[in-house]
């Protein structure tokens, strides 16, 4: 049997006003009341309805987060650092995986718009945001994570083709020339900068060349499947030097050159990979990155989305942040462990 607001009140003796400022406004209520009302609702077992609740107030007290992969350990932190910065306001974060599909990246609009959020953070999918301007529109605030806002939308970001540069450019003064940049689907605009960042140190080398490998996703089993490929090659056929899109990728052609013995790390091919997440430094051979703030990225994009109050307001621009990224050399590149 489902306990009500006025069940709670007969046991505790109060009326349903007195039990509805316990919950919402205690600070109006003596103690001893709200104790006598708090024994009740754990004897009887209440159990708010926050939906009604929310549908009187016109606004959750959820914010909606949609990432492109949530076992990647970079979204994980960018997810972390939301839900600490939004539970500092009395918010929660509901995580939704777009796997990089489109589809599945609208659904979850939907469902965060039919669900009134306080507002959405987002990596999104592709240069399509009419979804989110639907959100926009609707009074629902919108925040760009990991991806420039432009004109339209709040966003934080990390400078993708300054990350690029610095990679490649460390690989080039450690004396490599044959690099490779070992990209996930190069619609995916960081992947796209971060190629344009070693396109841009690689020209500074006129002796220098820089191959380009698409894979289909940026995991590990594609960084796998890229590094049994780079194995197959004929040795003087192999780049000198791989820079991995992200760190999966480059853990996965970590684990081809290892397993199957043939490619020595960094004597062969020197490895750096991107986001530096938490694992990067416990691989066989430390792998070298390129630092993101990622949990930083979400807590910053919370505090954006809280900026806002309800909206932009028209003829406002957004704002944008930007951090740099940070080069960590370890021992795949030729670094110290």
């Amino acid at each position: 049997m489902t306990v009500s607001v006025k069940d709670v009140a007969a046991a505790a003796s109060v009326s349903v006003g007195t039990v509805s400022n316990v919950l919402n406004r205690p600070e109006k209520v003596s103690p001893e009341v709200v104790a006598r009302v708090t024994r009740a609702i754990n004897e009887l077992g209440f159990v708010r309805n926050d939906a009604a609740r929310q549908l009187r107030a016109g606004r959750s007290r959820s914010i909606g987060l949609v990432v492109l992969d949530v076992s990647n350990p970079f979204f994980a932190d960018v997810a972390r650092g939301a839900e600490n910065q939004a539970a500092e306001s009395g918010l929660t974060v509901l995580v939704g995986n777009s796997d990089e599909n489109g589809e599945r990246e609208r659904a979850y609009l939907e469902l965060f718009r039919e669900q009134r959020v306080n507002g959405v953070l987002i990596t999104p999918t592709d240069d399509e945001l009419a979804g989110l301007r639907t959100l926009r529109n609707a009074g629902i605030p919108v925040v760009l994570v990991d991806r420039d806002g432009g004109d339209e939308f709040f966003s934080v970001t990390v400078d993708d083709v300054e990350g690029g540069s610095l990679a490649a450019a460390h690989l080039l003064e450690s004396g490599r020339r044959r690099l490779l940049f070992l990209a996930g689907p190069l619609g995916v605009p960081q992947v796209a900068e971060r190629l344009e960042g070693a396109r841009r140190a690689v020209a500074e080398y006129p002796d220098a060349t820089l191959e380009i490998v698409e894979m289909p996703a940026l995991t590990v089993l594609q960084g796998r499947a890229a590094g049994e490929q780079l194995v197959a090659r004929p040795a003087g056929d192999r780049p000198d030097a791989v820079f991995a899109a992200n760190d999966l990728l480059a853990v996965g052609v970590l684990q081809a050159f290892t397993l199957l013995s043939q490619v020595r790390v960094p004597e062969d091919i020197a490895l750096i990979g991107y986001d530096d997440i938490d694992f990067a430094a416990a691989t066989v051979v430390p792998l070298s990155s390129i630092r993101q703030p990622a949990r930083l990225l979400g807590a910053t994009a919370v505090d954006l989305l809280l900026s806002q109050s309800g909206g932009t307001s028209a003829g406002s621009a957004p704002q944008h942040v930007r951090f740099q990224p940070e080069l960590v050399v370890r021992a795949s590149s030729g670094g110290t462990n």
